[in-house]
């Protein structure tokens, strides 16, 4: 539905993006993952048909965003971090605009396809005030409702949650999950908490390539040297930490909290060796009450943050 096929733009010497290839599918919401400066504006806005690309194709639905750009737009909807909002216009002329812009016929379709971009976003009780009067967080939210006017079944959304307050940004969350049913949705985004509630695959940028690509879990994964697990129970401190060291496979041990004869640890062990059975036998066999034995989900953070050094210090020893 959305493709990136090699796509490379330079703005005079600079390289912004440099053979970025990825898709996002119907049915799914692809993140674009990287720090400020990273390549993801630039990368939507090639999508977008904004500007031309140096070299590669951008294809949205199948449609060459460069040699077919208006079957391409019909299909798409593009909300980019600071939409361009006319501030004397209310919210219902300037979605109204963007359905005759998208083609949208007839005139009673395109008044429908303004009422749904609207309930959707939650504006209805805003639909007649002037965009001018808004708060920074409702603009944005007029930004999504622009991207929305038509229902095109792909969505270019750029820092989506940007501006919101909590409660807005969760409204938010839920809608762009919700359109996720029957839409292809790519999002960039530098907040790494934000990509992982919300996408199924993320695509990571820096320095304007593509560094990795994968499930937050699976990339977070794959990076991780070890497997972490916490485990709680009524016994000492420094005995417990002692005995659960001992186990096969335990690389570290780290006494997290010591309460009412009761301690926690975190256990580090080798990345492919499940050490819960061995622990758990452990702790009972020592005559200890076993309360809890959690295994810690790797961090997408954690594998954002090596990922990003490692490249930094390729680029710097090169």
């Amino acid at each position: 539905m959305i493709v990136a096929e090699q796509l490379t733009k330079r703005f005079g010497a600079e390289v912004a993006v440099a053979g970025v290839s990825f898709h996002a599918a119907r049915g799914e919401v692809v993140g674009l993952l990287g720090p400020n400066g990273a390549g993801k504006s630039t990368t939507l806005r090639l999508l977008a048909g904004v500007f031309p690309p140096t070299a590669g194709r951008a294809l949205v639905d199948g449609h060459d965003v460069t040699r077919a750009p208006r079957a391409a737009r019909r299909r798409l909807g593009y909300a980019p971090e600071r939409p361009a909002l006319h501030a004397e216009m209310t919210v219902e002329a300037a979605l109204a605009f963007a359905a005759a812009l998208r083609e949208v016929a007839p005139r009673a379709a395109r008044r429908a396809a303004v009422d749904v971009a609207l309930a959707r976003t939650g504006l209805l009780a805003l639909r007649r005030r002037r965009i001018g009067t808004l708060s920074k967080g409702v603009r944005q939210r007029v930004g999504l409702a622009l991207a929305l006017v038509g229902d095109p079944p792909a969505l270019l959304l750029d820092e989506p949650l940007a501006g919101l307050d909590p409660a807005q940004g969760a409204e938010a969350r839920t809608l762009v999950r919700a359109l996720a049913a029957d839409h292809a949705v790519l999002l960039s985004s530098h907040a790494l908490g934000e990509v992982e509630a919300l996408c199924d695959r993320v695509v990571v940028l820096h320095r304007g390539r593509v560094l990795a690509e994968g499930t937050p879990t699976a990339l977070a994964a794959r990076l991780r040297p070890v497997t972490r697990v916490e485990v709680e129970a009524g016994a000492p401190a420094g005995a417990l930490a002692e005995a659960l060291a001992a186990v096969g496979g335990v690389r570290r041990v780290e006494p997290l909290a010591s309460t009412n004869g009761h301690a926690r640890c975190r256990v580090e062990a080798d990345r492919d060796c499940d050490v819960r059975p061995a622990l758990a036998e452990r702790v009972l066999a020592a005559g200890w009450a076993l309360s809890e034995l959690r295994l810690v989900e790797p961090s997408l953070e954690e594998a954002f943050l090596a990922l990003v050094d490692a490249d930094d210090t390729g680029a710097a020893g090169s």
